[in-house]
């Protein structure tokens, strides 16, 4: 099973969200539709970026990294 390490934009809040799931269409439908947690507020969610890892331990790595200091400097190049 894939894991994918993910990274959503909202434009009406200016804000970004890092997570990974093994359902990614399934996961972006939850965070603008159904979740009532932190996302629910700042809906519509985009997904900007993507990465498919084969493993739970290397999407979690990946996406440790992406909420670094380094990763959030990555995050701000990607065209939104």
């Amino acid at each position: 099973m894939d894991f994918t390490v993910y990274v959503l934009y909202s434009s009406s809040a200016d804000k970004h969200y890092t997570g990974f799931t093994t359902n990614l269409e399934q996961r972006l439908i939850s965070h603008n539709q159904l979740g009532k947690g932190w996302t629910a507020r700042f809906r519509p969610w985009q997904v900007i970026y993507k990465k498919i890892l084969p493993t739970k331990t290397e999407a979690m790595q990946h996406e440790k990294w992406l909420k670094s200091g380094a990763g959030r400097d990555f995050i701000q190049q990607i065209p939104h």
